[in-house]
């Protein structure tokens, strides 16, 4: 692990003491001393110092982001490298980059021998392209496509038209001075997007003839230059995993939602072919001059395969029309990727583009193809049909990142995870095993002497300022029937539109699948008079505004709302949850897991489903106290919380709320609340 020498070291800044920073962070923000923060502070500090990983539970209230964003920045005037902080969703990367980072470095910089600097660093998806704004690159749609209703926000009614939405863009291209998707005022669809960006793998580099003015290589020069980079899990891996070099060198990364590391970095490597993306990469050809007939009559082949293979994992080889496909299409892409090598060649660099990015999705197909006729001993094959569309397609994933990022992340670098919810049961281990550290760690931080090895780590709760027992109540509604496949049943629709109209709204209710949340919502909305929003029915950000402005509204949805929703005070004073969130029994890799599991002798339902359902429970209960003044109720109407074996499990994920599992004590609590 490498870490700051003396020689490197910035005396004047290594002279300032973490606490004199701290204090001037708290002060300037017209906070008070927590002693969770100061004990998280201390011990970040210390992991930074001495090249040694730690993993920090911080409860909701502990101001966590402070906590590890000022020894970050200590650290990298100290060492004069740069920290990375990555995260998981787009909210937090904006709340750090657009919030914290400026009113820190305000707070910090007369402490400081000089003011730190910061960047935001996305993948190259999320910029505007100059180069294929001005033609470089070809049109993914038909032209037809363009009068197709293609609305990213339901608010405009899917009314508003794609070729409009790329007109948007192209307008605000001449206006933008980041190019970068989240600053658009009004969204637009993935689709349209597509039209006006390119991925890493599409990108010319170097040779293009826009790269002086590029949106994305001007955010990575930033970037090369800061003390603190701001960066999503994925990037982060892909860039770690492929040595990219998008990500400047760094000897610290700090991992926030680390719960969510695991699973953002296996979707990144997740790995899918799918007739429809076959079908795009034939007409860009064909639009090369490429004939690629033999192409299409394989990729029409793979289609009828997938057509008949039955849904879910692939145990063992592929069927044989489906394993005679895939190699059939490996061969042919093959070709087409060699005669699309100087295909159009006209001298101009339009053409440029359109090679690029055909030869990039040929390559793709070709790596597909190989991995699915040698899978690794840890790759899991499945086949899945789109509900919307009813079409299939193949995938495969790791069963685990553990290996590839021990390898590759940690090895080389000192990496912190901080999450509210990490520590289930109290035990670190299994979030310390799943991205590949040590299983055995140290509960004390000051234990572990630096530079022992590139797995080990300490591990540190450090609580929450809340006392959830005054302040919430836990209440399960153990007398309804258990949740079946058919979606809600009549009892829990009744029993959630009692809770709904007792605590009069400020009910955020969370479903397990989006046709649960709107049957639930049509239910409540016809027997009670208040306002009542569902997921989809407008923008994510709109829905949480409306919710937190009128506090008698309702906010129903899923996963998103499950883990990105922060609203104190009365406009959320009851939470309820549909059922406990197992992941499903048929999921690829869930099942594939939990295999594996068994096979060790252990028990793998409790270490994969029940851990996944403690997380989601956890970051779901955990929407309801997140102030000192919140009060207010989670409700879980599944009885098996009270009544199943691993109930007892699942309850220590939840935070300490004082427990009930009597409806009418539940009822008259949320009415007094109503009330008060």
């Amino acid at each position: 692990m490498t870490t700051a020498t003396a020689h490197q070291a910035a005396p004047e800044a290594a002279d300032i003491q973490l606490s004199t920073l701290m204090d001037a962070a708290v002060t300037a923000i017209g906070g008070t001393q927590r002693p969770g923060q100061q004990a998280m502070a201390q011990a970040v500090e210390t992991a930074m110092t001495g090249g040694r990983h730690l993993l920090v539970q911080a409860g909701t209230g502990t101001g966590k982001s402070l906590a590890y964003l000022v020894p970050a920045l200590r650290h990298a005037l100290v060492s004069r490298r740069p920290v990375v902080i990555s995260t998981a969703t787009i909210a937090l990367q904006t709340q750090i980059v657009r919030k914290d980072l400026p009113y820190l470095v305000e707070a910090l910089s007369p402490h400081l021998p000089r003011t730190p600097t910061f960047a935001l660093l996305k993948g190259r998806a999320n910029y505007l392209c100059r180069h294929k704004i001005d033609g470089g690159y070809p049109v993914d749609i038909d032209p037809g496509a363009l009068f197709a209703e293609a609305s990213a926000d339901p608010a405009r009614g899917g009314g508003e038209r794609l070729g409009d939405q790329v007109r948007r863009l192209r307008e605000w291209s001449e206006e933008t001075d980041s190019g970068d998707r989240d600053a658009l005022d009004d969204p637009v669809s993935d689709r349209a997007w597509r039209q006006v960006s390119v991925t890493g793998s599409q990108c010319l580099g170097g040779t293009c003839p826009m790269v002086e003015s590029c949106f994305a290589e001007h955010s990575r020069e930033l970037a090369r230059e800061v003390d603190i980079v701001v960066t999503n899990h994925a990037l982060l891996a892909i860039d770690s995993f492929d040595n990219h070099g998008i990500i400047p060198d760094h000897d610290v990364v700090v991992f926030d939602e680390a719960h969510d590391l695991t699973g953002r970095v296996t979707g990144a490597v997740t790995e899918v072919l799918s007739p429809g993306m076959l079908r795009g990469t034939v007409r860009e050809l064909r639009g090369l001059g490429v004939a690629a007939t033999a192409l299409d009559d394989a990729a029409e082949e793979l289609r009828e395969a997938l057509e008949l293979a039955p849904d879910g994992r692939v145990l063992g080889d592929l069927p044989d029309r489906l394993a005679d496909a895939v190699q059939q299409l490996r061969v042919e892409a093959r070709t087409a990727h060699s005669d699309a090598k100087d295909a159009g060649e006209d001298g101009s660099a339009s053409t440029a583009g359109t090679r690029k990015t055909v030869r990039a999705n040929l390559q793709e197909i070709i790596d597909v193809c190989e991995r699915l006729g040698a899978p690794g001993e840890d790759d899991v094959v499945s086949v899945s049909r789109s509900q919307a569309t009813g079409r299939s397609s193949i995938q495969v994933a790791p069963l685990s990142v553990a290996a590839a990022m021990r390898g590759a992340i940690l090895e080389d670098r000192t990496a912190v995870l901080t999450s509210a919810t990490l520590a289930l049961a109290g035990r670190f281990e299994p979030a310390a095993g799943e991205v590949g550290l040590g299983r055995a760690g140290r509960t004390e931080v000051d234990e572990l002497p630096p530079g022992e090895d590139s797995g080990a780590w300490a591990g540190l709760d450090v609580g929450s300022p809340f006392a959830y027992r005054s302040q919430g109540i836990l209440y399960t509604a153990r007398h309804l029937p258990q949740p079946g496949r058919e979606g809600p049943s009549p009892a829990m629709l009744d029993h959630l539109t009692d809770l709904v109209e007792a605590s009069r709204g400020g009910a955020l209710c969370l479903f397990s699948s989006r046709r649960g949340a709107e049957l639930a919502a049509e239910h409540v909305r016809a027997r009670l008079d208040l306002t009542i929003e569902v997921q989809g029915e407008d923008s994510m950000a709109n829905l949480v505004r409306n919710f937190r402005e009128d506090e008698d509204a309702s906010l129903f949805g899923t996963l998103t709302l499950w883990q990105g929703v922060d609203v104190s005070g009365r406009s959320l004073r009851l939470v309820t949850i549909d059922r406990i969130p197992f992941p499903r029994p048929d999921d690829p890799l869930t099942s594939a897991r939990q295999e594996r599991i068994a096979r060790h002798g252990g028990n793998g339902f409790m270490s994969v489903s029940a851990q996944h359902a403690a997380l989601l429970l956890a970051q779901g209960a955990g929407r309801l106290i997140r102030s000192q003044e919140d009060r207010g109720m989670v409700a879980v109407l599944d009885p098996r919380l009270a009544t199943a074996r691993y109930g007892g499990f699942l309850r220590e994920a939840v935070p300490p709320l004082w427990p009930t599992a009597d409806p009418e004590v539940a009822l008259g609590a949320l009415r007094r609340l109503a009330d008060s």
